[in-house]
């Protein structure tokens, strides 16, 4: 590996954000997937939550190879569930809070919400949104403000719109620089991981 290329791998680990993340509720389109992979990279997310409880979604899932954007896949941990009870059990373990985006007479607007602290966000598919199971492990439901006719966003719009406000709450408290919730041990892990795998693809190729 090259110094530069360590530098690189070094400093996009010392912005990764290792107390936020997305929980992804039987989304049926893999684009979609993928396009919320894109979106938790882009603002430090280093790990995203897959569930599906929907058999054919799981055939699905497997049958493309886990299928996502190619530059994200090798850089974004994906943790797989096929029951809700087991995925949640997993997400408390990590994360402090979470918050589904579902439009409740107690919903918040997105900008309200705290997303310095240590939280999930959890989105439903493109029909139905999130179940009512699922949303029984949520501690708040949040919505997106929007000023249109039509009161909905893609999914994976509406990720990218969450994120985002993420980034902004997150960059004010300076957690990409010195102030960035991981610990040093943490870090080197997640380091050494990448490093891991940028050998594995190299090995690949």
């Amino acid at each position: 590996m090259t110094d530069k290329r360590l530098a690189r791998l070094t400093s996009v680990v010392n912005r990764r954000q290792l107390n936020f993340t997305v929980i992804m509720e039987n989304v049926h389109d893999p684009h979609n997937i993928s396009a919320v992979m894109r979106s938790c990279d882009a603002v430090g997310i280093a790990e995203v939550y897959v569930l599906h409880t929907e058999k054919r979604l799981q055939e699905r899932f497997f049958r493309l190879g886990h299928q996502s954007s190619a530059g994200t896949k090798k850089w974004i941990n994906v943790q797989y569930f096929t029951e809700i009870a087991a995925c949640f059990k997993a997400v408390r373990e990590k994360y402090d809070v979470i918050y589904a985006t579902h439009l409740s007479k107690d919903a918040v607007e997105l900008y309200d919400l705290d997303l310095t602290q240590s939280v999930a966000l959890l989105f439903g598919n493109e029909h139905s949104g999130v179940s009512e199971e699922a949303l029984t492990y949520a501690d708040g439901n949040f919505l997106i403000p929007q000023m249109g006719m039509v009161q909905s966003l893609n999914i994976s719009v509406a990720c990218a719109v969450s994120l985002f406000e993420g980034l902004r709450q997150r960059k004010l408290k300076n957690f990409y620089g010195q102030k960035n919730p991981a610990t040093d041990t943490q870090q080197q892990q997640l380091l050494n991981d990448y490093i891991e795998k940028h050998e594995l693809a190299g090995k690949e190729e």
